[in-house]
């Protein structure tokens, strides 16, 4: 391990959407988070399993994946797969006009995994998404956009039902947490234009949870994954995490996790 986590980066600079068959080269691979974009990964076959963090997924094909910026996932797959990949930047949502397709992509990220029922279309969406993408001439923005419409309704249509954030103020919220955490509820109130109040009323309704527990929550998953796929030492994760000393940090750790940083640490060697 170094003192830092792994960042893959499948997609070039250039681009900002990629689709492409599931590379049965990286059936095993090294933990890691990606750069700055979403993963949507289809398995139509193939057999194993996928860690997300601290979880492990049996790949039960056809199955969905999707995986955020922030997660740290590696693969271990011991048949040969046969799949999709869906790679998106933010700049792609940025650009189109079609703002259904960005709930759509919005609601996917409320989704770690799920099962697909066999559905032939599902593939055969995927080949002329993933042949419109690599041919740019004929792949204009709106005949990709449509064909992505059409193969994300299909996965949403078997995705658990969960609650549709549609912009909402709460995932608002969970997307500037993201970008700089912080454990002050307050903090993000002003950047959103909002009041404590409202915000934790938000967060309620969308996540069953108080916008204080959302931040408790992806302050301890951040030093988890540092703890486990870094050398980085217990102070080095304080500072990084934004608590101004080690203590400090220890004793917030310890009172959602129930132990130490350094005893979760010794669990993971």
């Amino acid at each position: 391990m170094g003192t830092t986590i792994k960042v893959n980066n499948k997609i070039s600079r250039a681009l900002d959407i990629k689709i492409e068959p599931f590379d049965v080269n990286k059936r095993y691979t090294r933990p890691h988070r990606h750069n700055k974009y979403l993963e949507l990964v289809y398995f139509s076959k193939g057999s194993g399993f996928h860690h997300m963090d601290q979880d492990s997924y049996e790949i039960k094909p056809p199955i969905a994946f999707i995986v955020k910026k922030d997660e740290v996932h590696h693969w271990e797959i011991d048949s040969v797969p046969e799949g999709y990949v869906i790679i998106l930047k933010d700049g792609f949502l940025d650009r189109t006009l079609d703002k259904h397709l960005n709930d759509q992509f919005r609601q996917l990220e409320n989704h770690r995994a799920f099962e697909v029922p066999v559905d032939a279309s599902l593939n055969s969406l995927f080949q002329l998404a993933s042949e419109l993408v690599k041919d740019q001439a004929k792949g204009s923005q709106i005949t990709v956009e449509g064909i992505l419409k059409a193969l994300l309704s299909k996965l949403l249509r078997y995705a658990p039902n969960k609650s549709h954030l549609e912009q909402s103020l709460a995932f608002n919220f969970k997307q500037l947490l993201q970008e700089s955490p912080k454990n002050d509820v307050s903090h993000y109130a002003d950047l959103l234009h909002t009041t404590s109040q409202n915000l934790n009323t938000h967060c309620k309704k969308e996540f069953g949870k108080t916008a204080s527990k959302v931040i408790s929550e992806h302050i301890v998953q951040e030093a988890k994954r540092q703890l486990t796929y870094t050398d980085l030492s217990i102070s080095e994760i304080a500072y990084a995490s934004n608590f101004k000393d080690s203590s400090h940090f220890i004793k917030y750790f310890k009172r959602f996790e129930g132990v130490t940083p350094l005893q979760f640490k010794k669990s993971k060697m």
